[in-house]
C-alpha cells in the first residue's frame, strides 16, 4: 500500500515538531532543570564532620553542623545554590561591576557605585574586621566557592543568557552585601540637594516648613515592628511581629533559614551572601529590625582644583587622594573614572560651580563589624544589647523579646554626632567643607540612643517614625516616616486583648489610611461649605463621603484621593518654591499638608477651601483622563499596580514574561501599615510567638529560589498577596528532603 503525498507530508511535519519538542526539551533540561538545587543525597565537602540539611515544604534549609564553621559553609553552599546569580548580581551592583556583563546600560550604576567607594571599603573593612567575624564570613565564602567550582559547566540560567562565569566568592564581596543595605537605606544626601535648590528660588520658611524632622504626634519610641507583652497575648507570654519594606525584586532579598551548631539555634530571613539570621528568633529571644531613617550623610561644599586635587581646609591649602577607577564595560574599551578624596570624602556632585564630597558614616575607618552573628547566640536583654553595641548601621530599630516575658526597643547604628562652630547644624543641607566648622565629633554614643524596655503599656511599636525627644541634645535629622503607620498599629494592637500569631496577620495587611480620611474629609467640607452643587463634582464628593479610609484595589475612592494629594503636595511645593514643585517627595509630605489644613496659616493661600475644591477638580479630570468619564467603575488598583520582573529572564521573547510577577493591582499605601507603593512593599513577614516556636509564622514575598523552575521560585508569592502565611518551623520541621554533607 503506497501513502499519498498528503500522508507523506503530515509525517514529515510530525517527525519535525517532535524533533523540535524534543530539542526543545533538551535544551530546558540542560540549561534549566539540570542547574536545579540539590536537595537530597551525599555531597563530598570540605566540613570537618557530617552536616546534615532538612528542606521543609517550602524549600527552607534547617541545617545541622558539629561546629559553627561547618554550619556556616553549608549555609553559604545551600544559599548559591537557590541564589548564585543574585549573590554574583548584588556584589555587581555594589562594586561597580555591572557594565562588564550589561555593556553600556550598567555604567552610570557602576559610576555612582565607584563614586561612593563601597569595594574599597570593603577592602578596608576586612582589615579592621574583627578575627572570629573574619572567620565566619571566610566559612561562608569557602561553601559559595565549592558550589561554583563544582557547578562551572552547571550554572542558571542567567549565566548562559549573559555569557559569564562567576569569579570565586570573597569575604570582601560578602562585605559589599553589607553595604548594599547601607546604599539602600541611607539616601538622605538626595534630600539634601532637592531642599538646597527649593531653597534656591523659594521662601526660606516655608521651604524649611516642608522638610520638618518630626509631626509632633510621633509616638514613642519609633518597615514595620512591634512587641507585645504577654498580659495582651492569650499565651501570657511575648508576640514579635516584623515586617521590612524593600524595595520589590526577582527572586526576593531574603533567604530563609534555620542554622543548628553548638550554642546557636536560630531561625529566620537571611541577607544572601552573608552568614547568619539577620531577623528572627533562636531558643529564647525573637527581634526585628526597621530602619531608622537617621540622616548618616552630609554634603561638603569644596573649594577644590580638579586638574591637582588641592583644596582648602581652615585656610590651608590640602591635597586631595586620587583614586582611578576602571570600569570595564561590555562590547565596548573599558572607562577610566578619576575620584578625588578629600578629609570629607570622595568628590561626589557637583551642581554649577559647587563641587561636593560626600561623608558617609559607614566609610569612617573601623565603623564596619558584623556583631549579628553574636545577636544570634544572644540569650537575654544585656547581651542582645551588647551585641548591639558594635552594629555599625544602617541606623535601625531594633524590637525585642523573650521566653521570660521581657520586650524591649533600641535603636543602634554609627549615628554621627554633629557640632557647629557657627550656624546651627543638622546636616540637612549641603555645608562648607573650608572651615572645618561643620565636622562631625564622632558618634552618638549606644546607651545615648533611644531605648525602652518593659514599658507599662506593654507595648512597642516602631514604623520608621522619628524615636528621638524634642529635647534631645544632639541634632536630630533625617528622612522619618510620617506617624501615621504607628499610630494605627498602635490602635490595632490596643483594641483588644489576648492575640495569638496569626491575629497579627491582620494588623500587617491593614490598609486604613488615616491621613487619605482626613484629607477625603477636608475636600467633602470645602465642598459642602462653598455650597457648590456642582454636578461634575457630585458623585466624587458622594463618593469621598461614604468612603472609609480603606485603601482597597477595588475601591473607587482611594484612587481619587492619591489623586488629590498629589495635586495638592504639588501646589504646596509651589508656593514655597515656584517652579520646584517636581522634586518634592519628602517623606513627611503628608504631616506638612495635614498641618496646614488644620492650622490654615495665613501667606500661603488666599483661600484654603478655594485650594481645595481647586484640588477636587483637577484630580477628577485627572481621573477621568486615566481610567474614563464614569467614576463609579474606578479602581484604586488599576492605578496602583506593580510589575515584579526577573531582571534577565523577563528580556527573553515569548517565555520571559512567565518568570515575572504581574501586572497586579495592590491595596495600601505609604501611609498605610501595609505600606504599598509602586516601588516597595512588605518583604517578609513574621509573626514571632514566645510560647511556642512552633506556633510561629514566616513568609517572604515570592519564593526561597531563584532558579526559575524550582517549585519554589515563586511558590509564596500567592499566599503572601493575599495575607496568609505560613508556619515557622523550628522544632518540629516537616522534612520534605534531606541533603547530606560528608567531609572529603
Amino acid at each position: 500500500m503506497t501513502h499519498s503525498p498528503f500522508a507523506r507530508a503530515v509525517k514529515y511535519v510530525n517527525s519535525a515538531i517532535a524533533l523540535l519538542l524534543a530539542a526543545a526539551l533538551g535544551i530546558v533540561y540542560w540549561y534549566i532543570w539540570r542547574p536545579l538545587p540539590q536537595r537530597s543525597g551525599n555531597i563530598e565537602a570540605s566540613v570537618s564532620s557530617p552536616v546534615s540539611v532538612t528542606f521543609d515544604t517550602l524549600g527552607v534549609p534547617h541545617i545541622r553542623a558539629a561546629n559553627l564553621d561547618d554550619a556556616l559553609y553549608v549555609q553559604g553552599y545551600v544559599t548559591a545554590q537557590d541564589r548564585l546569580f543574585q549573590l554574583d548580581a548584588l556584589r555587581r551592583l555594589d562594586g561597580g561591576d555591572l557594565a562588564e556583563i550589561l555593556g553600556p546600560s550598567g555604567l552610570d550604576s557602576d559610576r555612582e557605585a565607584r563614586r561612593l567607594r563601597l569595594r574599597r571599603i570593603a577592602e578596608d573593612a576586612y582589615v579592621t574586621l574583627p578575627p572570629g567575624e573574619r572567620a565566619a564570613f571566610a566559612a561562608y565564602a569557602r561553601g559559595v566557592n565549592a558550589y561554583i567550582f563544582t557547578h562551572l559547566h552547571n550554572l542558571p540560567l542567567e549565566f548562559t543568557l549573559l555569557g559569564y562565569q562567576p569569579r570565586p566568592w570573597s569575604v570582601v564581596d560578602s562585605l559589599l552585601i553589607c553595604l548594599h543595605m547601607f546604599r539602600s537605606l541611607t539616601t538622605t544626601w538626595r534630600d539634601e540637594l532637592i531642599k538646597r535648590n527649593m531653597l534656591a528660588d523659594g521662601d526660606p520658611q516655608k521651604v524649611n516648613f516642608l522638610f520638618p524632622m518630626r509631626s509632633g504626634l510621633d509616638v514613642q519610641p519609633g518597615s514595620n515592628a512591634w512587641a507585645l507583652a504577654g498580659s495582651h497575648t492569650a499565651s501570657g507570654k511575648p508576640l514579635l511581629s516584623n515586617d521590612m519594606h524593600l524595595e520589590y525584586s526577582v527572586p526576593g532579598i531574603w533567604y530563609m533559614a534555620h542554622l543548628q551548631a553548638p550554642g546557636l539555634d536560630v531561625s529566620g530571613v537571611t541577607l544572601p551572601g552573608t552568614p547568619g539570621v539577620i531577623v528572627g528568633h533562636n531558643q529564647r529571644i525573637a527581634w526585628g529590625i526597621t530602619n531608622l531613617q537617621f540622616d548618616v550623610q552630609d554634603l561638603y561644599i569644596e573649594k577644590l582644583d580638579e586638574r591637582t586635587g588641592r583644596y582648602v581646609y581652615q585656610g590651608h591649602v590640602e591635597q586631595a587622594r586620587l583614586e582611578r577607577e576602571i570600569i570595564r564595560v561590555k562590547g565596548q574599551p573599558a572607562t577610566e573614572m578619576p575620584i578625588w578624596v578629600t578629609r570629607h570624602g570622595p568628590l561626589f556632585v557637583t551642581e554649577g560651580s559647587d563641587r561636593m564630597a560626600l561623608r558617609w558614616a559607614v566609610a569612617q575607618p573601623g565603623v564596619v563589624q558584623f556583631p549579628l552573628l553574636d545577636v544570634d547566640r544572644a540569650q537575654n536583654w544585656e547581651q542582645f544589647k551588647a551585641a548591639l553595641t558594635r552594629f555599625p548601621g544602617p541606623g535601625s530599630n531594633f524590637v525585642y523579646a523573650d521566653v521570660d516575658g521581657n520586650i524591649g526597643y533600641h535603636a543602634a547604628g554609627k549615628l554621627p554626632k554633629r557640632h557647629s562652630t557657627g550656624a546651627p547644624y543638622a546636616g540637612d543641607l549641603p555645608v562648607d567643607g573650608t572651615s572645618g566648622d561643620f565636622d562631625w565629633d564622632g558618634f552618638i554614643p549606644f546607651d545615648q540612643l533611644p531605648s525602652v524596655y518593659n514599658p507599662p503599656s506593654g507595648i512597642i511599636a516602631t514604623a520608621n517614625q522619628n524615636p528621638f525627644p524634642p529635647d534631645y541634645p544632639d541634632p536630630v535629622n533625617g528622612n522619618f516616616a510620617p506617624p501615621y503607620r504607628a499610630h494605627r498599629i498602635r490602635d490595632l494592637l490596643s483594641a483588644h486583648e489576648g492575640w495569638h500569631a496569626p491575629d497579627l496577620l491582620a494588623v500587617q495587611t491593614d490598609v486604613y489610611s488615616a491621613f487619605s480620611r482626613f484629607l477625603a474629609s477636608q475636600l467633602v467640607a470645602a465642598y459642602d461649605k462653598r455650597n457648590a452643587h456642582n454636578p461634575g463634582l457630585e458623585p466624587a464628593v458622594a463618593l469621598l463621603r461614604g468612603w472609609n479610609g480603606e485603601m482597597q484595589k477595588d475601591l473607587a475612592a482611594p484612587f481619587l484621593i492619591t489623586l488629590a494629594y498629589q495635586h495638592l503636595r504639588t501646589s504646596v511645593a509651589e508656593s514655597a518654591a515656584p517652579g520646584k514643585s517636581a522634586s518634592y517627595e519628602f517623606s513627611m509630605a503628608p504631616v506638612v499638608l495635614e498641618t496646614l489644613l488644620r492650622e490654615r496659616p495665613a501667606g500661603w493661600f488666599p483661600d484654603y477651601d478655594e485650594l481645595l475644591l481647586q484640588t477636587l477638580v483637577d484630580a477628577v479630570e485627572e481621573g477621568k483622563r486615566i481610567q474614563g468619564r464614569d467614576i463609579g467603575r474606578w479602581q484604586y488598583g488599576s492605578f496602583l499596580r506593580i510589575a515584579i520582573n526577573h531582571p534577565v529572564l523577563h528580556r527573553v521573547p515569548l517565555v520571559g514574561k512567565y518568570f515575572d510577577i504581574g501586572l497586579v493591582p495592590m491595596s495600601g499605601s505609604s501611609t498605610t501599615v501595609k505600606q504599598t507603593t509602586r516601588t516597595l512593599a512588605p518583604s517578609m513577614r513574621m509573626n514571632a510567638d514566645l510560647g511556642d516556636w512552633d506556633r510561629s509564622l514566616l513568609n517572604v514575598q515570592i519564593g526561597q529560589s531563584g532558579q526559575p523552575l524550582s517549585s519554589h521560585y515563586k511558590d509564596e508569592w500567592p499566599d503572601y498577596y493575599i495575607g496568609r502565611s505560613y508556619p515557622m518551623q523550628f522544632r518540629a520541621v516537616e522534612g520534605k528532603s534531606t541533603l547530606q554533607f560528608r567531609p572529603k
